[in-house]
C-alpha cells in the first residue's frame, strides 16, 4: 500500500523547504517527495492542510539509564542490571513519542543499551533507533568511573576499546576531561591523554565505528581533537585556537546547551549535588558563548541534549532545539543539525536522516511550522518510524475521498 500525505510544509534535513506539497510512503521507505510525490496517484491519501512535515529526530547524546533525577549517579549505582534496562526502555518510549527516531547513547553500565538495541532490531519490541557506546572508557577514577570501564596507558585504553567493541559498540566513548557530575573533578581538567584516546580511535576505525570524547576543557578538547575523534560532547571551553582546529579535522559538535541549563534553573533544591551546581553555574555562560563561536565559525554541529542529566528528562529534546534557537541557530540549520548533519556523523546517511526517495520513512508531523514559532518542535500530531505511525494525537488526520 501506497500512503499520501498532501498539503504540507516539508522541511527536507538538507536545508531545503517546500511549501503546499507532499511525501509518499511505500512500506517502510520513502517513495516520493515533493512534486514527484504531488503527481503520484495513490492507494491512500490524507490532507495535512497546516501540518509541517519533518525527517525523524536524532539526539546525539542520550542516558537511557537515567531518569532526569536530581542525583543521576546515585540512580545508577542503585540499580540492578533488570530494572536498569526496564528503564533504558521506558526512556526510550518518551524519545520516540517526542519525535526521536533515533538516540546515540552514550553510556550505559553493562553495556545494557548495546542489548536494549538488540531487542529493537529483533522486533522483541519496539522503540527508537539505538546507537549505543556500552559503557564510556575512563582513566581510573575518571569522570563517570563507577559505571564506566577504566583503562590507564594506550595498550590499556586499546585493550578496553577492543573489548567494548567486541561486545558489540557502534561509537566508542571515551572521557577526555572532568565533568560536572563526578565528585573532585574539575571539567576543566584533561583526562585520557592524546596519546591513549589515539588507540581507542583507531580501533574504532579498524572496525568501521565512530567515537565521541566528553570534552569540556580546553586542553582536553584539543587532546580529543588531535585524536582523530568523531565528535566532542559538551565542548565548553572552546577558544579560536581549539575552533581551528575542529574546522581542521572536520571534527562534529555535540553541545548538549540543555544538560547544565536545567542544573542552574533547578539548582541545589532539586536535590541535585552541591559540587555538580557549583560546576554548571560557573560554566554556563562560557558554554553559551562557545557555542556561538562554533556556530559562527561553521563547525560541524549534530543536535545532542545529555538527556537523563538533572531534571534534563527524555523527551524534552526540544528544548535543545529552543535554546540553540535563542543562541542563533537558524531553524533550517537546527533541523539539519538534528537529521542529516546528525545521520552523516553516524555513516548512516545513505538510508536515514532525510526525506528523500529510498530512504526509511522515519519522520514527523508538526502541527505548526517552525520557523513561525520555535515551540512547533513541541506540537507533535504523529511520528512515522519506517513508515508505521507510532505516536498520534487525538485529532487524526482525515484521508481524502
Amino acid at each position: 500500500m501506497v500512503l499520501k500525505i498532501q498539503n504540507v510544509t516539508l522541511y527536507t534535513g538538507n536545508g531545503e523547504k517546500q511549501l503546499n506539497t507532499s511525501i509518499a510512503v511505500e512500506g517502510k521507505v520513502i517513495l516520493a517527495a515533493g512534486d514527484e510525490a504531488d503527481r503520484l496517484q495513490t492507494d491512500t491519501v490524507i490532507d495535512g492542510t497546516g501540518k509541517t512535515v519533518i525527517p525523524g529526530l536524532f539526539d546525539m547524546h542520550v542516558h537511557l539509564g537515567m531518569d532526569g533525577v536530581g542525583d543521576p549517579f546515585a540512580q545508577v549505582a542503585g540499580d540492578t542490571p533488570a530494572l536498569s534496562a526496564y528503564r533504558h526502555h521506558l526512556n526510550a518510549q518518551k524519545q520516540l513519542k517526542s519525535g526521536v527516531t533515533s538516540v546515540r547513547n552514550l553510556g550505559s553500565k553493562w553495556h545494557i543499551d548495546l542489548d536494549y538495541r538488540n531487542s529493537i532490531a529483533d522486533d522483541m519490541m519496539a522503540g527508537p533507533n539505538v546507537y549505543g557506546s556500552g559503557q564510556a572508557i575512563v582513566m581510573t577514577g575518571g569522570h563517570g568511573y563507577p559505571f564506566s570501564t577504566e583503562a590507564d596507558g594506550e595498550d590499556g585504553v586499546r585493550k578496553a576499546a577492543r573489548d567494548t567493541l567486541k561486545a558489540g559498540a557502534d561509537v566508542i566513548k571515551l572521557m577526555a576531561t572532568g565533568g560536572v557530575m563526578t565528585p573532585g573533578v574539575d571539567p576543566g581538567s584533561p583526562q585520557l591523554s592524546e596519546k591513549e584516546m589515539r588507540a581507542a580511535v583507531e580501533e574504532a576505525l579498524h572496525a568501521g565505528k565512530t567515537s565521541a570524547a566528553h570534552a569540556q576543557g580546553t586542553a582536553g578538547i584539543q587532546n580529543a581533537v588531535r585524536a582523530e575523534i568523531t565528535t566532542i560532547e559538551h565542548g565548553i571551553f572552546l577558544d579560536d585556537e581549539t575552533i581551528e582546529l575542529m574546522i581542521k579535522h572536520n571534527t562534529v559538535l555535540v553541545p548538549t546547551l540543555a544538560a547544565p541549563y536545567y542544573i542552574v534553573q533547578h539548582g541545589e533544591s532539586g536535590g541535585i549535588p552541591a559540587h555538580a551546581v557549583k560546576k554548571a553555574v560557573d560554566c554556563f555562560k562560557i558554554h553559551q558563548e562557545s557555542f556561538k563561536k562554533a556556530l559562527a565559525a561553521g563547525v560541524r554541529i549534530a543536535a545532542g541534549t545529555d538527556a537523563g542529566t538533572p531534571f534534563n528528562v527524555h523527551g524534552d529534546f526540544a528544548k535543545e532545539l529552543e535554546l540553540m534557537h535563542e543562541y542563533g541557530m537558524e531553524v533550517k540549520d537546527i533541523i539539519n543539525a538534528a537529521t542529516l548533519q546528525a545521520a552523516k556523523t553516524l555513516t548512516v546517511d545513505q538510508t536515514v536522516g532525510s526525506l528523500e526517495k529510498g530512504k526509511v520513512a522515519d519522520f514527523v508531523i508538526l502541527n505548526e511550522d517552525p520557523e513561525s514559532d520555535i515551540s512547533a518542535f513541541r506540537k507533535i500530531h504523529s511520528v512515522y518510524k519506517e513508515g508505521e505511525c507510532v505516536h498520534e494525537s487525538a485529532n487524526k488526520l482525515e484521508a481524502v475521498v
